[in-house]
């Protein structure tokens, strides 16, 4: 049982980031004119224009929102992804600090079904992970998010896993062995949730090769959250995913 590993749960203070947003819709970049682009929180939800070229939602919990970026409003790797959209394509950002998956479908779900997106990235795990929630019951909320997306929208969906955090300064203390076991188990999940919807859900692959977004370069100084360049690296296997799908980035 995962609930075994309590070390875990000590770290759900160090990935749940600031509070959520104010209710009013701020920008979430600095974007050329013809890119439009919101971070919000779950009560303030635009709607981007249906006669957007791409309109790309971003479901997730702190680092979806950027903590740990310089300028997070900016710097999150959604924002990153986002400056890569066709001209005459719409970004809103619905991602809130500390959430489980849960709670990911019941506040940032809705709002990003009415966006009606044509692109969707999801990162959420972690906070489930370090919540001792058994990968079950992480499943069965991402699997539900996942299959109210395909069958509420016509979106290409990118979910990413679980990068090996074993050398990340916040699990110093933890069983490596262990959390090895809980980060293949969440993996294995998500796999499965992918699995169901061939050309529609995508995997982003952060856990192969994870060594470079884990160094003590692209951690920021809390230990925990990316920093500037990992934002980065996480942008790039996003962006490099949706250009293999087909999404016209630049």
């Amino acid at each position: 049982m995962l609930r075994s590993y309590v070390f875990l749960a000590l770290l759900v203070t160090a990935c749940s980031g600031p509070p959520p947003r104010a209710t009013t819709a701020t920008p979430a970049t600095t974007p050329p004119s013809t890119l439009a682009a919101v971070t919000l929180s779950p009560t303030a939800i635009p709607t981007t224009s249906p006669t957007a070229l791409v309109r790309y939602v971003a479901i997730g919990a702190s680092d979806t929102v950027g903590v740990g970026a310089s300028d997070p409003a900016t710097g999150s790797w959604p924002a990153r992804v986002a400056t890569l959209l066709p001209p005459g394509s719409a970004f809103v950002n619905v991602g809130v600090s500390g959430s489980i998956a849960l709670q990911a479908r019941t506040a940032q779900l809705p709002g990003a079904l009415a966006q009606r997106p044509t692109v969707v990235s999801i990162w959420l795990a972690v906070n489930d992970m370090n919540a001792t929630i058994e990968p079950a019951s992480f499943g069965s909320d991402l699997g539900a998010i996942v299959d109210a997306l395909v069958s509420g929208t016509a979106a290409k969906i990118f979910v990413g896993n679980v990068p090996d955090l074993r050398s990340v300064p916040a699990y110093k203390d933890a069983d490596k062995v262990a959390l090895f076991k809980v980060i293949g188990a969440y993996n294995a999940a998500i796999a499965a949730i992918v699995a169901k919807y061939p050309g529609r859900v995508f995997a982003v692959d952060l856990f192969t090769g994870s060594a470079d977004l884990v160094s003590t370069i692209t951690v920021s100084g809390d230990g925990f959250h990316p920093s500037d360049a990992g934002y980065q690296l996480i942008a790039d296997r996003f962006a490099a995913a949706m250009r293999s799908a087909g999404i016209p980035l630049r």
